[in-house]
């Protein structure tokens, strides 16, 4: 007779989808000091080693081919600061995954350390570029070394590298207190670098990062208000990741497909720490210890099988508590047919539990942008 299987099981199937990206952690050492940053250990200077690196090669290995590239997503700390040799030896392992497609690296920099050695192994690897930078020198003033002194020369160097050599990048900023009063100068400064597309993370309460004033949801609405006008007013150079996130939730609902959108599951994003360990969910709650929820890995890849890891999620304490707080945020919120209800690691950091349901991430990355095309279309209207 056959076991029923788990309700957890299946309350997990329906929500998760097999990992479509995997962050990996090369290094937790930084070689800049952001005054907003939330990482724990990025003094230590602890590396990945070859065998785990292949390890999980081998894991992904057995993923099923979906047909589309699983993401590899080098992020650190600093993950050049690994130095290339070392790099290239982690990369190896994924090699023939990589030329028969089934995976593709990413990787997020600060840019500081990007040279021409740098941008001939990123191009040999095919390696995505995100770079982190928050806008111009006033704006980016929160990216320090470890001394103190400004990092943003050093970022326009390295981005111009990447300019000079031909490799595409995104950009990734973190809009504080300042930035988000100024969303033209920000977008106009980062059309200037020739960036393809821009993601805003509004500064957040997230590992470390505890203290400092966050942007409210007044001025986050006004930030996406200024911002969605600028698209529109200038094109899609660069793209800016949030409203184009929200702009395909509109044309699948406007065209009928709606359906479709509300299909699609979220992603695990196993995260595989520089010894191993392995954190779902979210990359921040990496390193993280909590009395409720210990140090939230699900594993060890030198010890257990991704695959195996994965196919037990639903037994962890944190990952079934989150599912709770799905099911409250899909009752409750107005919100939840586009947002999903995701980032575990808000919940965690900003309430102390991921049974709760709305946050201030929620209130300014998400409603706030809702809220802001909401506005500006009752405005329109009303010309």
């Amino acid at each position: 007779m056959r076991s029923r299987p788990s309700p957890w099981r299946a309350r997990y199937e329906q929500r998760f989808a097999a990992p479509q990206t995997v962050v990996v952690q090369p290094t937790t050492w930084c070689n800049l000091d952001c005054r907003y940053c939330y990482l724990p250990f990025r003094r230590l200077k602890h590396q990945m080693l070859p065998e785990v690196a292949e390890t999980l090669a081998e894991a992904v290995t057995q993923f099923e081919d979906s047909g589309h590239p699983i993401g590899i997503v080098w992020h650190g700390g600093e993950p050049l600061a690994v130095g290339q040799r070392k790099f290239a030896v982690l990369l190896a392992p994924f090699e023939a995954l990589r030329r028969a497609g089934r995976v593709r690296h990413y990787v997020q920099t600060n840019a500081t350390l990007i040279s021409d050695t740098w941008c001939d192994l990123l191009a040999a690897y095919d390696i995505q570029v995100g770079v982190s930078i928050d806008g111009p020198a006033v704006v980016n003033a929160e990216r320090v070394d470890l001394r103190g002194k400004p990092a943003f020369d050093r970022i326009l160097r390295g981005i111009t590298k990447l300019y000079d050599h031909g490799i595409p990048f995104s950009v990734i900023s973190v809009v504080g207190v300042t930035g988000i009063t100024m969303p033209e100068e920000l977008l106009e400064f980062l059309a200037t670098l020739g960036c393809h597309s821009v993601g805003f993370n509004i500064e957040e309460f997230e590992g470390v990062n505890t203290e400092r004033q966050q942007p409210t949801p007044v001025q986050a609405e006004e930030f996406w208000q200024r911002t969605i006008t600028w698209t529109r007013e200038h094109g899609a150079a660069p793209a800016v990741r949030e409203v184009e996130r929200l702009a395909e939730y509109l044309r699948l609902t406007r065209s009928g497909q709606r359906a479709e959108w509300g299909r699609r599951r979220l992603d695990p994003i196993p995260t595989v720490s520089w010894k191993g360990d392995v954190v779902l969910l979210s990359p921040e709650l990496a390193g993280t210890t909590a009395a409720e929820y210990g140090d939230f890995a699900a594993g060890n890849i030198l010890d257990r099988p991704l695959s195996e890891i994965l196919r037990n999620a639903h037994r962890l304490r944190y990952v079934r508590e989150f599912l709770t707080g799905l099911d409250r945020c899909e009752a409750e919120c107005e919100f939840f047919d586009f947002c999903r209800g995701a980032q575990a690691a808000n919940r965690y950091f900003e309430n102390g539990s991921l049974t709760t349901t709305e946050t201030n991430y929620c209130r300014v990355s998400r409603q706030a942008l809702v809220t802001a095309l909401a506005t500006l279309a009752t405005k329109e209207a009303a010309l």
